[in-house]
C-alpha cells in the first residue's frame, strides 16, 4: 500500500510502498483473506466444506445436521441439532468477534417471516428503500412490469444519461428480483431489434416449491425458435443438476429423474436425436449434453401445453391476464399488492 500521510522517510524512500504482513480492511484482498481464514477455522470445528457451494459449511453426526452459510461477514445457523448449533457459536465467537443476533429476521436485505404457512421472504423495505431514492414514493401501481409485446431499440438522437446513475439503479433493481421473479424479464430484456437476440429463462421447483429463477439474454442470435428454446433448456437443466448437487449435499437423495418441461416440440425432437442435422450444428455441443442427461435417465421431458408453460413471464412482455394467472399457478397471487 502507499505510505501514509506525515509518515515521515527520507526524500529517497518517498517513491517505496508498504508490504503489509497481514489484510487490511477495504483492500481488494481483505475477502479473500478473511473467508480463507474462517475456513480454515470451520474445517478445524469437524465442518466440510460444500462443493456445491463454497460458502456453505456442513456437520453431520448421529443423524442430525448443522447448516452454516456465510456471505462476508454476516451468517446463518441452521440444522436440527441444537446442541451442535449452541456449541458452533460458542466457538466462532472465541474465534472471532461476532455476536448472536437470534432468529433469523433480516439478512442482506432480505426480510424473514415466520407463520403457520411457512417462512415467507420479502424486500419490502429495500424495494420502499428504492422508492424513496429515486423520488418515485407517490407512482402509481401497475398490473404488469413491462407493456406487451414491447421490442426495445436505440432511438437516433437519443439524449445521454447519467450512466453511472443508470447502472446503479439496474443493479439495484436486479437485487429486487431474489425475491421478485415477476421482475426478471423486464430488466434483462432483449429481443431488441437492433440485435434480434432471445432471452432464456427457467423457474425451479423442489418438492412442488418455487425455489429459483432466472431471465438472461442469449449471447448468441438464434437461427430458429427451436434453437432458441434449446439454449434455455440447457440454462435450466445445468441450474437443477446444480440444485441437485446441493441437495444430495444435505442428505437428500432423489432417484427420480429431472423434469424439465418444454412446450417446443421441434427442440424435444432434437434433444432427442441422436442425428447430426445442419440446423443442429450450432448447438451442438448443448445437443449432446442433454442426449447424454435423458440416456442416463437423469432428465426427462414431459409434454406440457404452451399455455400452461410457466415461464413465458421470464422471456416475453405478456399480457396483464396472463401475467396473473401465472402469478397465481406460481402461488404468487399478491405479489402486486401496491407498496
Amino acid at each position: 500500500m502507499d505510505l501514509p500521510l506525515r509518515c515521515m522517510v527520507s526524500e529517497k524512500q518517498c517513491q517505496k510502498v508498504c508490504k503489509l504482513k497481514k489484510s487490511l480492511y477495504g483492500l481488494k484482498q481483505s475477502p479473500r483473506a478473511w473467508f480463507g481464514r474462517f475456513t480454515k477455522s470451520m474445517r478445524a470445528f469437524g465442518y466440510r466444506q460444500s462443493n456445491s457451494d463454497h460458502t456453505l459449511f456442513l456437520k453431520k453426526q448421529h443423524g442430525k445436521i448443522t447448516a452454516l452459510i456465510v456471505y462476508v461477514d454476516d451468517m446463518i445457523v441452521t440444522g436440527n441439532d441444537p446442541e451442535e448449533i449452541k456449541a458452533l457459536q460458542n466457538y466462532l465467537s472465541r474465534e472471532f468477534e461476532m455476536k448472536d443476533l437470534g432468529p433469523l429476521k433480516y439478512f442482506i436485505g432480505i426480510e424473514v417471516s415466520r407463520s403457520s404457512e411457512g417462512i415467507f421472504l420479502s424486500q419490502r423495505k429495500y424495494a420502499l428503500d428504492l422508492l424513496q431514492e429515486t423520488r418515485m414514493s407517490g407512482c402509481q401501481p401497475v398490473n404488469t412490469p413491462i407493456e406487451e409485446g414491447l421490442k426495445l431499440c436505440v432511438e437516433p438522437n437519443q439524449v445521454s444519461t447519467d450512466k453511472g446513475r443508470y447502472q446503479r439503479l439496474v443493479g439495484r433493481l436486479m437485487y429486487l428480483v431474489h425475491t421478485r421473479p415477476d421482475l426478471a424479464y423486464a430488466l434483462s430484456v432483449a429481443g431488441a431489434v437492433d440485435d434480434r437476440r432471445s432471452t432464456s429463462g427457467y423457474f425451479t421447483f423442489v418438492g412442488g416449491n418455487l425455489v429459483t429463477w432466472k431471465s438472461k439474454k442469449q449471447n448468441v442470435v438464434a437461427r430458429s425458435s427451436a434453437e432458441a428454446e434449446f439454449r434455455g433448456m440447457t440454462l435450466g437443466l445445468c441450474e437443477a443438476l446444480w440444485l441437485r448437487l446441493l441437495l444430495q449435499d444435505l442428505g437428500y437423495l432423489s432417484r427420480q429423474p429431472i423434469r424439465l418441461f418444454c412446450d417446443n416440440k421441434a427442440a424435444c425432437d432434437i434433444a432427442h436425436n441422436p442425428v447430426q442435422h445442419d440446423r443442429t450444428k450450432h448447438v451442438k455441443v448443448d445437443r449432446f449434453f442433454i442426449k447424454e442427461k435423458l440416456d442416463d435417465k437423469i432428465v426427462e421431458l414431459p409434454k406440457i401445453r404452451s399455455e400452461d408453460q410457466l415461464a413465458d413471464i421470464l422471456t416475453k412482455a405478456v399480457s396483464s391476464q396472463v401475467f396473473s394467472k401465472f402469478l397465481d399457478k406460481l402461488g404468487m397471487c399478491d405479489i402486486y399488492a401496491p407498496t
